[in-house]
């Protein structure tokens, strides 16, 4: 392992189901952390789970020694070829089958000289890779070369003067006749969407060395054998530049390429390109395609947060992600390599601004409070401050007004002993004096992970009364039944707070409900939990599935639960965004007591009405597989309407919505006309039901 930055490098075993993504697979993970000094196990099913860890000498830059015997149900680990097991454990529930893998998580780390013994015989690789420097098409991986007729060509991803970033691409036209140059299909190659008579704007850097022609960008189809628009690019020089660029397309394609080429002999170097729709296919101007940004404002969002792992990078800093996209200086990402923050806090800002969501956003907890104060003043200071001046040069002249920010995410989330804690603790108070000094009306979140068991965490809710607002607690929400253990860790939490700080008004919130699917059982999940935190009162003031947004079939996360689906030409909704738009459409301020009696244990009720005592809302989650037939008993609000309104999603546990049946599953809404104080009605299998009810017109 190369150095000491939190991560670790891993043998994994028993693998099977292994898809794009970290935690996109199913097997254990043996791995080795010099930040820790930890060898643990984990176990994978599209998700992460400790099973055990123990400490152990892992020295930076030098090779280590695992070997692993499985055993049925028992794995033991030995490091560095010592006479008995650094760690032992059995596996109440094993998994017995699956390959062999090797597995890196945020640390560079290297491996060699893998042998896998079994009673069939050994296997042994050396896993020495070849000489990089022979590959004569050496090309950055989201592009592919193109070239027509017989020319020949070189490319180089090229660290040699790169246009502020770590490698640029270098294109040599070797001789021949015809065109050399890169193409992009979009993300992981799924294709660009093309509509006939669309303008797309691009720029892109690029310097030459002989480049005695011009240089041609286009949008053609997957082959090339077709152009639908084109522009000549003049004037290259030995010095960067940048080259802004429209394409008016002539055709309609979902699955368009943009290309760069060269048809005469020369080097061309090419970085940092940008294509974009324009004008209606953007929304409000911004970065960000308007179909997408619609479904997420169609769905009542009132409330979005932006954040996880990438958060935890060493080097994610706020002051990297303003001004020129182009100009922000690159950083070691925790997802990939490099990153250029082209869409970052900011710009995040900006979209809730626009769609009228209310946003919160997590910083590292290494930013210095100078940096911090600074960011307070960028978003919400007068222009007569440093960085509020700064904010009105960048083009918004108005504040943000962002009332939320979280220190951090997951802080401590690898079972860290108690000194991680109280580190977080002094960054915390660090972070929110220098916030405070510069707005007093922003809510903090703490992002420690909620261990109750941990005194460090009795400590953080004592010193930071007054300085934090909420605790941020994730949670699992793909199990029909996870809302009852949300239920228990929240009522756990709150009876906390006030024994270990009384009066504190210390609140909760739920950032991520975090899991592995996106059908109808993660979608009654999350109404369950949904009840579950309208019932906590307003200790639990926002709660947040995750994710919102999903590429189809290029998910490159591991967690498989987006609730807006999109392709590069189509956007549509899963189950759990109905049940989230379902509570949206109905949502009222004050609970009211809800009870089920009898055996109907399977149905989880939450009753909320507005402040005039006028309406009415019972939100209904049956999670059994049989349909219910109940009676309904409302007191304390006479002269129920016989008009009411009703809201149902229900079907097989397993469905989603795909391409091809974007709707196969979505909410469906009826009229009721024998609503009363005390009426019978049916509940589906599998089913989440909201009804709205009314006072008669001039009852009191």
């Amino acid at each position: 392992i190369k150095d000491d930055r939190p991560g670790n490098a891993a043998l994994i075993l028993r693998v099977s189901d292994s898809r794009i993504g970290p935690d996109a697979w199913s097997g254990y993970e043996i791995a080795m952390s010099v930040h820790d000094q930890a060898l643990s196990i984990s176990r994978h099913n599209n998700d992460w789970r400790l099973l055990k860890s123990v400490p152990v000498s892992i020295t930076a830059g030098r090779w280590h020694h695992v070997r692993v015997d499985l055993a049925g149900p028992t794995l033991s680990i030995t490091m560095d070829n010592q006479q008995i097991p650094s760690l032992v454990f059995t596996d109440p529930n094993p998994i017995l089958t699956g390959g062999v893998g090797l597995r890196s998580w945020n640390t560079e780390a290297s491996f060699r000289n893998l042998t896998i013994s079994t009673p069939q015989g050994k296997i042994e690789d050396t896993l020495m890779q070849p000489d990089p420097t022979a590959n004569s098409m050496e090309i950055s991986g989201m592009w592919e070369g193109v070239h027509t007729g017989d020319a020949g060509a070189l490319y180089t991803w090229d660290s040699d003067h790169p246009f502020n970033t770590a490698y640029s691409q270098k294109i040599q036209y070797m001789g021949g006749t015809g065109t050399v140059g890169i193409a992009n299909r979009g993300l992981n190659r799924w294709g660009i969407s093309v509509h006939a008579g669309h303008t797309y704007a691009g720029r892109l850097y690029l310097r030459g060395q002989g480049v005695s022609g011009d240089v041609t960008v286009a949008l053609q189809n997957a082959d090339g054998t077709q152009t639908y628009a084109r522009e000549r690019l003049t004037s290259i020089g030995g010095d960067w530049k940048r080259h802004d660029f429209k394409l008016h397309a002539s055709g309609a394609d979902p699955n368009a390429r943009f290309a760069v080429w060269i048809d005469r002999p020369g080097v061309l170097w090419i970085d940092q390109v940008t294509l974009m729709p324009t004008g209606p296919e953007l929304f409000h101007n911004l970065p960000i395609r308007s179909d997408i940004a619609s479904a997420m404002v169609t769905q009542g969002l009132t409330f979005l947060r932006y954040g996880g792992s990438m958060v935890n990078a060493p080097t994610y800093r706020w002051k990297q992600m303003i001004g020129d996209p182009d100009l922000r200086p690159q950083d070691n990402g925790l997802w990939y390599p490099q990153s250029t923050n082209g869409f970052g806090i900011i710009e995040f800002v900006q979209f809730c601004e626009a769609a009228h969501i209310e946003p919160a956003f997590a910083v590292n907890i290494e930013e210095t409070p100078q940096d911090m104060a600074d960011l307070v003043d960028y978003l919400n200071g007068s222009i007569h401050t440093e960085w509020g001046r700064r904010r009105a040069t960048d083009g918004h002249p108005k504040p943000y007004h962002v009332r939320t920010i979280e220190i951090g995410n997951e802080e401590v989330l690898g079972g860290g002993a108690n000194a991680d804690y109280l580190h977080y603790l002094e960054r915390f108070k660090l972070l929110s004096d220098a916030i405070h000094a510069h707005d007093p009306q922003l809510q903090l979140v703490i992002a420690a992970w909620w261990r109750p068991d941990q005194p460090a965490c009795k400590q953080i809710v004592q010193e930071l009364n007054g300085k934090a607002a909420l605790w941020d607690v994730h949670v699992d929400a793909d199990g029909l039944h996870d809302g009852a253990n949300v239920e228990r860790i929240l009522t756990q939490m709150k009876e906390l707070f006030q024994q270990w700080s009384p009066g504190t008004m210390l609140k909760a919130c739920i950032f991520e409900e975090n899991g592995g699917r996106h059908d109808l059982q993660r979608a009654l999940g999350h109404a369950y939990i949904l009840n579950v935190t309208r019932r906590m009162g307003d200790f639990v003031r926002m709660d947040c599935p995750a994710n919102c947004l999903q590429p189809w079939k290029q998910n490159d996360n591991g967690w498989d639960q987006g609730q807006v689906f999109f392709t590069p030409d189509r956007v549509w909704e899963m189950p759990p965004f109905y049940a989230q738009l379902m509570a949206a459409d109905t949502a009222l301020p004050l609970r009211v007591e809800s009870m089920v009696s009898g055996e109907e244990r399977d149905l989880d009720v939450t009753a909320t009405r507005d402040q005039a005592g006028n309406t009415l809302v019972l939100s209904v989650v049956n999670l059994s597989g049989m349909s219910r037939s109940v009676s309904i008993k409302i007191e304390g609000f006479a002269a129920v309407s016989s008009h009411a309104e009703r809201w149902t999603l229900s079907g097989d546990l397993n469905a989603v919505n795909s391409l091809a049946e974007p709707e196969r599953i979505r909410s469906v809404k009826s009229a009721i006309e024998n609503a009363s104080a005390h009426f019978d009605t049916d509940f589906a299998p599998y089913s989440y039901t909201i009804f709205r009810l009314k006072r008669s017109a001039g009852a009191h």
